[in-house]
């Protein structure tokens, strides 16, 4: 528990509460009453590995922020505070304090902004973290998160709209804001807010409004939906800001105010609308996650062409599957698909702790997207060893339902029923309310034409060789490559059309990728898109061809380097594009861009800049 000083001021005291039963989302305040009464009052919290239960009467009551955005000066006490108490690096805040301006001289106006973990009622960090290192505790409401189970996947920075999850790239782990519960236990409020200077900050049971307050809004301009995950923050903000507010970090958001009043977010051209190539940024920290897409939907593709092909009969798969290079084309599928789970594993902060990355199936699609391709590749390994010669293996464990027939088919479809359930599970992934440019059922016609046009050029890429030199039909085989190829690069241009479409009305951060798309990767946005139509018309132009020569061949090859330069651009674009619905930061702290300049200059070298590599 915290040690109560002997002359706390009276400020730093929790309030009796006085408020409603229920919230403003209308749950029920009493966590208790919740659950239905499945869990009991009165539980020990075994904070910092320490038995006891506090003496605060309200501790199984849901407790909120409250922040009046009119007395905050940006002193940024409140992070101090919250960063010594919690033994924080330079490079990690819990608490961050940014700012909104807008107006013009005389009447210029500042906003300024104080955000930690909100513990919403709809915890999307808990339900996205595969490790089930989150928990939504029925004592304050708190969600705790142990930086000792995490693995650093940071699936929740993704997922959670507030920028309150930290992940540290040093420890390659996971932290946040723990509500100062052993504060709480004892009556305290969090340290962040007994740090105030302002008034600014206040603490207590949710919707109880502080003295001297009279708003309880559940949002200010700079903040991002709170249908997302229903936060527990309320704010005060009598003062009229300007109708369009700025941020003074690098993000090219700004905030405009509809009919409403509530301030959306849209495009700020802070940057101009020069296109350029930017081809050295399109490498990031997400590379591992480039590969493993697409070497495992490379993969998937390819093995569904090979396999199912020829259960349906397809007499030039057949020909193929009963060649000596059936046997290297699955071990290619499975071993694109182990180099995918490998880049997966290495994406980790701590990869050698990859097998809690199954602990939370009942919510995370993080979960089911790696034990979806962990069985397709296992399923997929047996298939191959079922396809060796005299099938040694499997007859000599199943007797005569060991036979090749029987064995084969069964791992095969099976490989085919988890792949689908991983592609699928590596979309939803990607459908997040807090990243708009990703959600967008786009991401999955990418996925999935992603897998066509490699999968088709890796079957034509071994299967014409092989069939022209045991004297059976190449052109065929090609021709079905070439149809993969076009029903994939078809379904990736419908899908950038309809979504360069929905970005450019959003009005949102979604909006904002897709102006950074057509400026600073414009050209090379502008390539892959011209790519991605020259494969489709040559993988069209192909299919007439009449016979397997020199100018087919050579004009194939031509055709797969352009397949894989695409992908390559498209999936980089994919990841460096993406702006989260963040909070606001300030000049320096919390700004992407003078994080960039810190990386440049090296600045990044001095541990109290609070810039780090991105490495881990």
């Amino acid at each position: 528990m915290w040690k109560v000083r002997d002359d706390e001021p009276s400020y730093a005291f929790l309030k009796e509460p006085t408020g409603p039963e229920v919230n403003y989302y209308e749950a029920p305040i009493d966590l208790i009453a919740r659950t239905g009464g499945a869990l009991p009052a009165g539980r020990e919290m075994f904070i910092n590995e320490e038995p006891g239960v506090g003496n605060n009467p309200n501790r199984n009551k849901q407790h909120a922020f409250h922040f009046t955005a009119d007395n905050c000066i940006g002193c940024h006490a409140c992070e101090a505070a919250c960063s010594e108490k919690n033994d924080n690096p330079a490079h990690i805040s819990f608490r961050s304090v940014g700012y909104v301006e807008g107006g013009t001289y005389p009447d210029f106006k500042r906003m300024n902004i104080s955000m930690a973990c909100n513990h919403c009622d709809d915890p999307v960090c808990l339900k996205g973290c595969p490790t089930r290192a989150y928990t939504k505790h029925v004592e304050y409401g708190a969600v705790l998160q142990d930086p000792e189970t995490c693995f650093g996947c940071g699936y929740c920075t993704w997922v959670c709209p507030y920028n309150a999850p930290q992940l540290d790239p040093i420890k390659g782990q996971v932290s946040k804001c723990n509500m100062c519960v052993d504060r709480l236990e004892v009556n305290l409020k969090p340290a962040c807010v007994s740090a105030c200077l302002g008034n600014a900050l206040n603490f207590g049971v949710v919707d109880d409004l502080p003295e001297n307050r009279e708003q309880g809004k559940t949002s200010i301009p700079g903040f991002p939906d709170p249908e997302i995950t229903h936060p527990n923050i309320r704010f005060q903000q009598i003062k009229n800001m300007p109708d369009e507010v700025t941020r003074p970090d690098g993000m090219e958001v700004k905030y405009h105010k509809g009919d409403d009043g509530q301030y959306r977010p849209v495009v700020d051209q802070k940057k101009g609308v020069e296109k350029k190539w930017s081809l050295a940024k399109l490498s990031s920290r997400e590379n591992p996650l480039v590969i493993f897409t697409l070497v495992s939907q490379t993969s998937l593709g390819a093995f569904l062409l090979s396999f199912l092909g020829a259960q349906l009969g397809i007499e030039s798969i057949i020909a193929l599957r009963d060649s000596v290079m059936y046997i290297p084309l699955m071990a290619v599928t499975v071993g694109l698909a182990g180099l995918g789970m490998l880049m997966s594993a290495t994406h980790l902060g701590k990869p050698w702790r990859f097998y809690r990355g199954f602990n939370n199936l009942r919510h995370s699609p993080v979960c089911r997207e790696g034990l979806g391709m962990l069985l397709y590749m296992v399923f997929a390994g047996l298939h191959l060893l079922a396809m060796l010669p005299e099938n040694r293996v499997f007859t000599a464990l199943l007797g005569e339902w060991g036979s090749f027939p029987v064995v084969a088919a069964t791992t095969g479809y099976l490989a085919l029923i988890a792949g689908a359930v991983g592609l699928y599970y590596m979309y939803r992934c990607y459908r997040i309310p807090a990243r708009p440019f990703w959600n967008h059922w786009q991401t999955g016609s990418a996925f999935l034409g992603t897998a066509l046009t490699l999968g088709g050029a890796v079957l034509g890429v071994i299967g014409v060789p092989t069939l022209m030199l045991i004297g059976g039909d190449g052109l065929a085989i090609l021709k079905l490559s070439l149809v993969s190829i076009v029903i994939g690069s078809a379904l990736e241009g419908v899908g950038l059309w309809r979504h360069g479409l929905a970005m450019s009305k959003a009005n949102n951060e979604g909006s904002v990728s897709h102006y950074i798309q057509c400026t600073l990767f414009g050209k090379s946005y502008m390539l892959r898109n011209l790519l991605t139509l020259a494969n489709l018309l040559l993988a069209v132009a192909l299919l007439s061809s009449a016979e397997l020569g020199v100018e087919t061949l050579m004009a194939s090859a031509l055709l797969c380097g352009s397949i894989m330069t695409t992908a390559l651009i498209g999936r980089c674009l994919f990841y460096v594009l993406v702006v989260p619905t963040t909070m606001p930061g300030a000049f320096f702290w919390k700004n992407k861009d003078f994080e960039e300049h810190a990386r440049d200059i090296g600045l990044a070298n001095m541990p109290q800049v609070g810039v780090v590599a991105h490495t881990h």
